[in-house]
């Protein structure tokens, strides 16, 4: 159980951004087709379910629209903590989801770097069991190593401020839960990613897929490792949905819901 324990932290110490870090950030390369869990995608990149810290191949969504069979409007978070995560989720699958795609959902900009991100995620959504100052300095040394590559590919000098009107954003489009009960649910995450180089220049996006698995404790959903193992297990099983945007034939095909904003 010992060794279980260290591994579920060591996911969240290589990957909170799993999820939530290298696959959120758009300056990451993506290539290759969506292919099955395992396999690598062209160009180097391997989509691979087997690992969070992983993303999925790059996705163009078609012209044509078609409407999602199923929608969701998921749950807020009753409060605000003071690292301005919204927190205190309903405890039903629904609030499972929504937490997970709070945790998912990040804006890197002037004034905010990915470091601010991704330690905001660590303290506001990582469950107890997966916290240890070993991992949060990990969590926090690749963030940096993410926000170097980000000014670099924009041209800012590491320490300076990204460009005016420069921004990588991501946001979850779509889900599908993988398992669920009262008290663990995971599920696959579809985000769209935008990146703007400044103020003149195009936006550009892109999709990830990411696995996240999350346990209600103290009152509260929180991202779990464990969890998460199991479910990368399950998907090594049975198989990941397609990555589509919501408006392709495909996202239907695949099962995703696709997430409509609550009011």
């Amino acid at each position: 159980m010992a060794s279980r324990t260290s591994n579920s932290k060591g996911i969240w110490a290589v990957s909170i951004a799993a999820a939530v870090v290298l696959g959120l950030t758009a300056y990451v390369t993506l290539s290759g087709d969506d292919e099955e869990p395992g396999t690598n995608g062209k160009g180097g990149a391997s989509p691979s379910v087997s690992s969070p810290a992983s993303p999925s191949a790059s996705y163009r969504a078609p012209e044509d629209w078609t409407e999602p069979q199923r929608w969701a409007a998921l749950p807020r978070g009753e409060r605000t903590d003071n690292r301005g995560s919204e927190t205190r989720f309903p405890h039903t699958t629904q609030g499972a989801v929504a937490m997970a795609a709070a945790a998912n959902t990040t804006a890197i900009e002037a004034g905010r770097s990915n470091v601010d991100e991704q330690l905001r995620i660590y303290h506001s959504y990582v469950a107890k069991a997966d916290q240890s100052p070993d991992t949060a300095e990990q969590i926090e040394l690749q963030a940096i190593q993410t926000d170097k590559a980000l000014h670099k590919s924009m041209s800012v000098a590491v320490g300076q401020p990204l460009p005016a009107g420069a921004y990588v954003r991501s946001n979850v489009v779509g889900f599908k839960v993988i398992k669920e009960s009262a008290d663990e649910v995971s599920v696959f995450l579809l985000s769209r990613v935008v990146r703007k180089n400044g103020e003149t220049a195009e936006e550009a996006s892109s999709y990830t897929r990411v696995v996240n698995g999350v346990r209600w404790e103290g009152g509260d959903w929180k991202l779990s490792g464990t969890v998460t193992q199991d479910a990368l297990a399950a998907a090594r099983k049975d198989g990941q949905p397609k990555m589509a945007a919501p408006g392709d034939e495909a996202f239907n095909r695949a099962g995703w819901t696709a997430i409509r904003e609550a009011s």
